[in-house]
């Protein structure tokens, strides 16, 4: 893997550059690291009332996507630190989807014994399945349907083109209309 370490407005002393290159070297060991670039920059805010002012951004270009993490803390190593721990839950939770593409199901990490991982947001689930019935009608007959119905959106059979739309209304109070076609 190839990964750079740059100071922005600062000189990364060696020490640094080394504890930087170190944590997020075992880290991208998750992901088979060899096909990966890592950058690593390091700065420090000016403002004197921002009290985690030493802050470490580290992106990582995977084969996939770009996995990016951003810490501060009072100082630089601690910065690093809480930036490699986010960087290891985000590469955890991307090498399981990866498995549970390969497997067909959700599959869990083992995580390692020795260090306490912080507990991770549950991934959002479909919690509710809805059968609808598509009866042919008007856009405007499927606006007075929405309306009377309370909903945000409504799914219906255009009686003019015979295909599933969909009525949604938009932010502004108008409503949009999402009508399928092929390519």
């Amino acid at each position: 893997m190839r990964m750079i370490v740059k100071g922005r407005h600062m000189v990364v002393t060696d020490p640094i550059r080394e504890y930087a290159e170190e944590k997020i070297g075992k880290i991208t060991k998750i992901l088979d690291g060899d096909h990966m670039t890592s950058e690593v920059e390091l700065y420090v805010e000016k403002n004197p009332s921002i009290e985690n002012s030493q802050v470490a951004e580290v992106t990582v270009w995977t084969k996939g996507p770009v996995i990016r993490a951003k810490e501060a803390a009072p100082d630089m190593f601690a910065a690093i630190d809480l930036a490699s721990e986010k960087l290891e839950r985000q590469f955890r939770k991307y090498k399981g989807k990866i498995v549970d593409r390969h497997i067909g199901k959700h599959a869990e990490i083992p995580q390692p014994v020795a260090s306490p991982v912080a507990p991770e947001e549950p991934e959002p689930a479909i919690v509710k399945t809805k059968a609808v019935e598509l009866k042919p009608m008007s856009t405007e007959e499927a606006v007075l349907q929405m309306e009377l119905l309370g909903h945000d959106f409504f799914v219906f059979a255009s009686s003019e083109t015979e295909a599933v739309s969909v009525l949604y209304r938009r932010r502004d109070g108008d409503y949009g209309l999402i009508e399928p076609s092929i390519g």
